[in-house]
């Protein structure tokens, strides 16, 4: 009876244990903006923010995510030397996308922090502040607050910010671009394409550097 009731206990453990989990990865509500119910995609034929030379004959693409702990890694570590040696260079035409996945509570509402500023021509200083300071992905509650400090840090017209945030402006060019990537079969973040074709390496700034180089040395002798 003993193995009885303890068996009893442990799926009950297991139980409560899972249903913990499943209302954790359910669409949070943050401001109504969480991982929230998908709204049609914008027809705006936006292509998401850039950076470098958009005459480079290399353009890479990213499908990111801003709660992704892999994302960010690659943001704060690897996508400095990026910056330096290829886009700063003139090398490479850098282009973000989002990909929100839908394990993720917040990331909607992120994309869309960052979306609003672009709209004050500082997207890739809340992309660094989203990535860079990632407090926000271990509270367990709506970031709304310390977006909207990060939107006073880069400082931005913090009016203007909350007004896009409420509105949920750029929620369709949000949805435009995950089925974007979902049409092109991308299953987790960060994604990368080269020049359109998928990046299947590591995703580190001497990878990207080898395979400039390669691409660059192949068009010489072309």
């Amino acid at each position: 009876m003993k193995g009885f009731y303890l068996a009893v206990v442990a799926v009950l453990v297991i139980g409560i244990g899972w249903l913990v989990y499943q209302a954790r990865s359910k669409p949070g509500q943050g401001a109504g903006l969480g991982a929230e119910e998908p709204v049609p995609a914008a027809t705006d034929g936006f292509r998401g923010y850039a950076m470098g030379n958009d005459s480079a004959r290399i353009q890479i693409t990213e499908y990111s995510d801003f709660e992704c702990p892999y994302c960010a890694a690659f943001a704060t570590v690897q996508m400095p030397e990026v910056r330096e040696q290829l886009i700063a260079t003139g090398r490479v035409f850098w282009r973000y996308r989002d990909f929100p996945l839908s394990s993720h509570k917040w990331s909607r509402l992120a994309a869309l922090a960052a979306q609003c500023a672009g709209e004050q021509g500082k997207f890739w200083d809340m992309h660094d502040q989203l990535f860079g300071h990632r407090d926000w992905v271990e509270r367990d509650k709506d970031p709304t607050d310390v977006f909207h400090g990060f939107a006073q840090a880069i400082g931005l017209d913090l009016a203007r910010y909350d007004e896009c945030v409420k509105s949920r402006r750029y929620a369709g060019r949000i949805q435009a671009s995950l089925e974007e990537g979902q049409a092109l079969h991308i299953q987790g973040t960060p994604t990368f394409f080269v020049n359109g074709r998928h990046f299947e390496g590591r995703a580190t700034s001497d990878a990207f550097k080898a395979i400039v180089d390669s691409l660059s040395a192949a068009r010489r002798k072309g």
